[in-house]
């Protein structure tokens, strides 16, 4: 099994830290990654969200694609025979509008090598509401809208199928980013029923399996109080390594101390599996 760190941030993101990308390869050259995915966040709709404080700082710009692409392809070529390490994007699963990630994505497919698809946005008050802003923002704008946990997790994983089917549409390998990301404020808001998320779980395996789309085993949530979980479950991993769905293991790193943490988890469930 190859060392790979498949999910990772830079300076380029409005959320993230302002250390160099070499920072972070140092640091997972040390410790003995192979291959290191960058999937930075692209460009998003105008107006996604309701909140422009916020907007600001979900992802880059168009203007400033050209520049990231070229900050990472030339630590590829600097870093080559230390580690592979692999040009990406985490892109955003758009509700109906697709053609938007066309436009994103369209320019630079000759240079994609990985794409983790995620859910962070559904439908709530006043509009497209972010799942892992705040507590209190989810529970004003999302369990509020839904009236309860269990519509909103609905929504979620309604939402997680039709980015999956959306994924196959993009170039290079793509992912499933941190599938269990609407178990982020667990610890603050109601309790979700675990039985529900099992059986979701359960039903995006064989369209996993159809599709060609990997999984992203997150381990971010271990480092979120309100979590203190990964976002992917290690029965959900034995499941998928079974039914021969790739699982790389994902940092989710936004400052170059988080790269690494949670391999073990990782590593063990793959063991397991």
């Amino acid at each position: 099994m190859i060392k790979w760190d498949g999910h990772s941030h830079t300076k380029f993101c409005k959320h993230g830290h302002p250390d160099e990308l070499e920072r972070y390869l140092d640091r997972a050259i040390a410790l003995g990654f192979e291959r290191y995915s960058v999937t930075e966040h692209p460009p998003l709709p105008e107006k996604l969200v309701p909140d422009e404080g916020l907007m600001a700082e979900l992802a880059m710009d168009f203007a400033e694609m050209p520049a990231y692409f070229e900050y990472v392809r030339d630590c590829k070529n600097r870093y080559e025979g230390r580690i592979d390490v692999a040009v990406g994007l985490e892109i955003d699963y758009l509700h109906d509008n697709f053609a938007f990630t066309q436009r994103v994505a369209e320019p630079w497919a000759d240079l994609l090598e990985d794409c983790v698809v995620s859910v962070h946005y559904l439908p709530g008050r006043g509009g497209m509401r972010c799942i892992d802003y705040k507590p209190d923002d989810f529970k004003t704008n999302l369990l509020d809208y839904y009236g309860s946990m269990e519509k909103v997790v609905g929504e979620y994983f309604d939402h997680v199928e039709l980015a999956i089917e959306s994924a196959i549409r993009l170039p290079g390998r793509k992912r499933l980013g941190h599938i269990g990301l609407i178990e982020k404020f667990g610890r603050a808001l109601p309790p979700i029923d675990e039985e529900q998320v099992r059986e979701r779980l359960e039903r995006v395996v064989p369209l996993l399996a159809r599709t060609g789309v990997g999984v992203d085993v997150n381990t971010a949530g271990l480092r979120v109080e309100t979590c203190g979980k990964p976002y992917v479950p290690e029965w959900f991993i034995r499941v998928c390594t079974a039914a021969g769905i790739e699982c790389v293991y994902g940092s989710d790193s936004h400052k170059p101390e988080q790269v690494g943490l949670g391999w073990d988890y990782f590593e063990q469930a793959m063991r397991g599996a």
